[in-house]
């Protein structure tokens, strides 16, 4: 009996509680939490909740279209196309060589009757169509450490703070930028630091579309109905070579921004067909009612604790 008992003790599997109680137990701890049985809001959509929602949606959002379609047709605007009015008559069939030339005036004037009361501040902008500012090889040639260093209109406050304080240094000055063969339209003084060429610093906020504008100046004075301005302005910048366009624009602002009609008739279409689907439940629940389940029935209503039974 005794060498039974001792062949059996080391060779057989000790199971017990102790040497259980030994093992690694990867179980986590149980928790509320963890096991996803915390109270939470569980809705059912009954036909009320949803024919109330959508009518709610439509109530609210339409009174705000309205507002900003209201808003977008009392900003006066101003778009004056010049790329083809400043070419010479001499040279309207090669756009090309008169842009490229050295010769050639580039000065062209231009006169804008103002059709109603502009009210300050008139933003100026030139716009540019078919450009696109956000290709890759232009991005990827713009270089935020050589411009950051160490270290009639107005012009005040057009361009970002942010983009003056931190990516434009203010011990840097653009001597040598515009040496080569391939010049813009504008000229940079290279005795202002680059923090303070404000249009360079707009210009260089990349545009994400192809047609675009930017701010040139404000206008910080009430312009009259019936107001003619004459504009001077130098045509430098080649658009003809892959037929984009240049554009002058003036334009008031509201407190939605500029004139832009697509915001006020987004609320407006989203807050009809919430309506309309309303009134469509509504007829549907009104003809053809259907009975409502028993909400007692739902899994986690039979067993809120989420435990198996």
């Amino acid at each position: 009996m005794i060498g039974e008992a001792t062949s059996s003790g080391g060779g057989g599997k000790d199971d017990s509680p102790a040497a259980v109680s030994g093992k690694k137990n990867k179980k986590p701890n149980y928790s509320r939490f963890t096991q996803q049985e915390l109270p939470a809001c569980k809705p059912i959509l009954t036909p009320g909740w949803v024919i109330t929602s959508f009518i709610v949606v439509g109530v609210v959002f339409i009174p705000i279209g309205l507002a900003s379609l209201y808003a977008s047709e009392h900003v006066v605007e101003i778009v004056e196309r010049y790329d083809k009015d400043c070419i010479p008559p001499d040279y309207r069939n090669n756009s090309l060589h008169y842009i490229q030339t050295s010769e050639t005036d580039k000065n062209c004037t231009m006169t804008i009757n103002v059709p109603k009361l502009m009210k300050s501040p008139v933003f100026i902008y030139y716009e540019l169509d078919n450009f696109y500012q956000n290709h890759r090889r232009y991005v990827k040639s713009r270089s935020d450490k050589q411009l950051r260093s160490k270290a009639s209109e107005g012009k005040k406050n057009i361009a970002w703070k942010s983009d003056q304080e931190h990516k434009f240094g203010s011990d840097i000055y653009p001597k040598n930028f515009q040496n080569g063969s391939l010049i813009g339209g504008g000229k940079l003084n290279p005795s202002i630091p680059l923090s303070e060429q404000v249009d360079l610093i707009v210009w260089m906020r990349t545009a994400a579309l192809p047609n675009f504008r930017k701010l040139y100046g404000k206008i910080e004075k009430d312009l009259q109905a019936n107001t003619t301005i004459t504009v001077t302005i130098e045509n430098n910048y080649n658009t003809y070579s892959f037929g984009g366009k240049k554009k002058l624009v003036l334009s008031t602002t509201s407190w939605i921004g500029g004139k832009n009609s697509f915001l006020g008739r987004a609320y407006i279409a989203i807050g009809g067909l919430c309506l309309f689907l309303a009134v469509c439940f509504v007829f549907v629940y009104l003809l053809k009612p259907r009975p409502l389940g028993d909400p007692s029935y739902l899994s986690w209503n039979r067993n809120p604790s989420g435990q198996m039974n």
